[in-house]
């Protein structure tokens, strides 16, 4: 009798996405919230404005990208995020309106994009990983679905041993 263990999972030609290895480098998103910029974090005066953008160290944001947004409910005039952005260009390397999280997400997004043009999914059996060190967002896994279900046989949710299906090409 043979006693040899078969890894089954190993020989079933799944692929395991894990989307965590998508994500952008720690440090990689920054924001500059315009609350910081305003006269008691209420009111934009433009001189003071102007002043201060010229005093800001905008060469530690050198390689980043960098979110402007604002965290208070207070109108900010929009020539306001265009002085902070014209700033910025020499040093970052990408700008965006939004929070950080958001520009997190974005970035995260377009790396997936990539990242599944570059591989082989054509009529594969392929399972995004479920469980993993990071909180991965919804929108990661609802782009990871909209690129794979084109390309894919069978797209699967979680682990090898215990998944959920998604979609089966008929």
């Amino acid at each position: 009798m043979d006693d040899t263990i078969i890894n089954k999972v190993a020989q079933s030609g799944l692929i395991t996405l894990d989307l965590e290895e998508f994500k952008p480098a720690s440090g990689e998103v920054v924001g500059v919230d315009l609350t910081d910029f305003l006269f008691q974090r209420l009111i934009l005066k433009e001189k003071e404005f102007r002043e201060q953008i010229k005093s800001t160290k905008w060469e530690l944001y050198a390689g980043k990208n960098v979110a402007i947004f604002c965290s208070e409910d207070v109108v900010v005039p929009l020539w306001a995020y265009m002085l902070i952005t014209s700033a910025l260009q020499p040093f970052a390397h990408r700008t965006e309106a939004m929070r950080p999280e958001e520009l997190l997400c974005l970035l995260w997004k377009e790396n997936l994009e990539k990242g599944i043009k570059k591989l082989q999914f054509e009529n594969q059996r392929v399972i995004i990983k479920g469980c993993g060190d990071e909180q991965i967002p919804e929108a990661i896994y609802v782009t990871a679905t909209n690129l794979l279900v084109p390309r894919v046989k069978s797209l699967m949710y979680g682990e090898p041993c215990s998944t959920v299906p998604v979609f089966k090409k008929n």
